[in-house]
């Protein structure tokens, strides 16, 4: 058996080799076929032409070298190095002419040439060449069309991928950060491989597993950790890919997904970005997207519908689970949740050892101090900071990758490169009591953390920054540390009024983050004089129409505008106070261009404990 193998394989590259290059042989054919015709017509135009007659009393002179007979055509040779050409009838001799005009021919050499087989051998290229590009060609439709029609059956066909288990593994070591969720996860793999342990109980295995959380968390990695642990058969495929132009083509791939995964059960299916096919399907007079809902409908069916599943478990991701059918979510689908969540200080830390194996770091690298920067960083943005703090030391040929490299590395990664703007000393004057306006209300108010850096070093679309990190991953928001962080948000709008006494563009994106707070602090977290009633999910009617009145949405708005104004003042009124200071942070700014937490604090004091 194992000798037929090969043999199978190498007949079928001839016969695909012959297919694939029989077009190509005939236009070759055809185009020496042409070459040769034109280059034969182009000789004949270019040879002058004379009268037989002048011919023969060119060879009584005894002024040709030699005559060449081509059929009806005599080519002339002079001796005098010039050529003519002339024809005679076709059932003449040429040779009788010439005893016939009693021309000497001892003087001239007279070649006869045979062209009969070699006319025969073109005039079968003529003939044989059209026709076995015409066979070929009608060859080609055919197969075309087969392959098309086989491409319509494959449409329901599909497309997921199967775990390939000599592929490299991706275990539960390799994920860090989500302890709550490998926990949950690694039952599910211990469900599979140990079934009898769970049934003796009577427990069944869960039927759905949905990974919810931000982009860069870990939801897919997590999936590849289940495929590489679970010794099981694992597909993958994306939401989108169910969908296609054709109605009813997604039901068909999802049952032939289903079917596949029955018969290698037990068994995992993944399905990445799930939204794309499981949002809320639509009701009464709002549109609806008919492929999509088939497909979902389908889904819900085989996850749990009249014909048992109990040996295929569905595994699901998404950044929008808020997005998705009541159906899909309840028990016996989809019956774990599994919320996939920004790491915390020391889920950071894990995820940053995890990443910082095979990279050479300094000794001044104190990775508690890079979780506590990092807060809100995902696991892609931590690997992301890694690797290019490590392209950062290839490019400045450094053999240990450095703190500083590693806090530049951070700041490319949430705010951009730098930028070598050119800025007039104007420009970077209000760029320094911008920046400087948000440091100090930061260091004096008791709610806020301290000031990490001070910038006026262009990076993305900001001239200038000042980051402000928390110290502590927060649970609870009071309504205080809100109002100081509007403060905080105002001091650069602040700073310019209380010293230039004007304003600029610079602020724009301070108010939308301001606004943004102000209206949740109102309409959601109930932080005004409304109330405490929540505003925030102001559901439309049955006829598009809002729940909230006009004169509700009037007192909204004037609850956010008193709460930013209020956030305002107090920033003018502290900067005022502070004028000096202000002057001395704007002024270093200007020589230095960039502060950390210890130069700033040397100017302006320690930090001011919290009450």
């Amino acid at each position: 058996m194992a000798n037929k193998k090969p043999v199978k394989k190498i007949t079928q590259f001839k016969l695909e080799f012959n297919m694939k290059n029989v077009f190509i042989i005939g236009f070759i054919l055809l185009f020496g076929y042409i070459a040769i015709r034109s280059i034969s017509s182009e000789i004949n135009q270019t040879v002058p032409e004379k009268s037989i007659n002048v011919v023969v009393e060119d060879i009584r002179g005894q002024k040709v070298k030699k005559a060449e007979i081509i059929d009806n055509k005599i080519l002339i040779y002079y001796k005098d190095g010039t050529y003519a050409m002339t024809y005679k009838e076709p059932n003449d001799s040429f040779m009788k002419i010439l005893r016939d005009s009693n021309v000497n021919t001892s003087k001239t050499q007279i070649v006869i040439k045979d062209t009969q087989g070699s006319s025969g051998i073109m005039n079968l290229l003529g003939n044989l060449i059209p026709t076995v590009l015409m066979v070929a060609f009608f060859i080609f439709l055919f197969r075309q069309a087969r392959g098309a029609q086989d491409n319509v059956f494959a449409f329901g066909q599909s497309k997921a991928k199967k775990f390939n288990k000599d592929l490299p593994k991706t275990t539960f070591k390799d994920v860090a950060g989500v302890n709550e969720a490998k926990i949950e996860l690694e039952e599910i793999v211990d469900f599979l491989k140990k079934p009898e342990k769970y049934k003796k109980l009577g427990a069944r295995t869960p039927k759905g597993v949905l990974l919810v959380g931000p982009a860069g968390c870990g939801k897919t990695l997590l999936a590849r950790a289940v495929a590489g642990e679970a010794s099981v058969p694992f597909f993958s495929i994306a939401g989108s890919e169910f969908m296609e132009m054709l109605v009813g083509i997604g039901a068909a791939r999802v049952r032939d997904l289903f079917a596949t995964a029955k018969k290698s059960a037990p068994s995992i299916i993944f399905i990445d970005e799930v939204d794309a096919i499981g949002r809320s399907r639509s009701v009464g007079m709002m549109p609806s997207h008919d492929e999509r809902e088939q497909t979902l409908n389908q889904i819900l069916v085989e996850m749990d519908g009249f014909n048992p599943n109990e040996q295929v478990i569905v595994m699901a991701a998404t950044n929008r689970g808020d997005l998705l059918d009541s159906a899909l979510l309840r028990p016996g689908r989809f019956d774990r949740r599994i919320v996939v969540d920004y790491p915390d200080v020391e889920g950071r830390k894990e995820i940053l050892k995890i990443h910082a194996i095979g990279k050479p770091f300094a000794a001044d690298v104190n990775w508690d101090r890079v979780a506590k920067r990092t807060v809100g960083f995902s696991g892609a943005d931590l690997e992301n900071m890694l690797n290019e703090a490590a392209i950062t030391a290839a490019r400045n040929v450094q053999t240990e990758i450095s703190f500083d490299v590693i806090e530049d590395a951070a700041m490319k990664v949430k705010m951009g490169p730098t930028k070598k703007r050119m800025q007039t000393e104007g420009d970077k004057n209000l760029t320094a009591y911008h920046e400087a306006g948000h440091a100090i209300l930061t260091h004096f108010q008791t709610e806020t953390d301290p000031v990490h850096r001070i910038s006026i070093v262009s990076r993305g679309m900001a001239l200038g920054y000042t980051l402000i990190p928390p110290q502590k991953d927060k649970i609870h928001e009071t309504k205080k540390h809100l109002l100081q962080r509007l403060a905080v948000m105002m001091g650069g709008r602040a700073a310019e009024e209380v010293v230039f006494d004007e304003m600029t563009t610079g602020a724009s994106n301070d108010f939308e983050q301001a606004t943004n707070i102000a209206r949740a602090m109102v309409i959601d977290f109930g932080m005004s004089d409304l109330g405490p009633v929540s505003y925030g999910n102001d559901e439309k009617s049955y006829y598009g129409q809002s729940q909230i009145s006009q004169e509700m949405m009037a007192k909204i708005d004037v609850e956010i505008r008193k709460i930013l104004e209020l956030a305002y003042k107090q920033a003018v009124v502290m900067l005022k106070e502070k004028r000096e200071l202000l002057d001395k942070v704007a002024s270093e700014l200007m020589v230095k261009e960039s502060l950390d937490q210890d130069e700033f604090e040397a100017i302006v004091g320690a930090k001011t404990q919290k009450a």
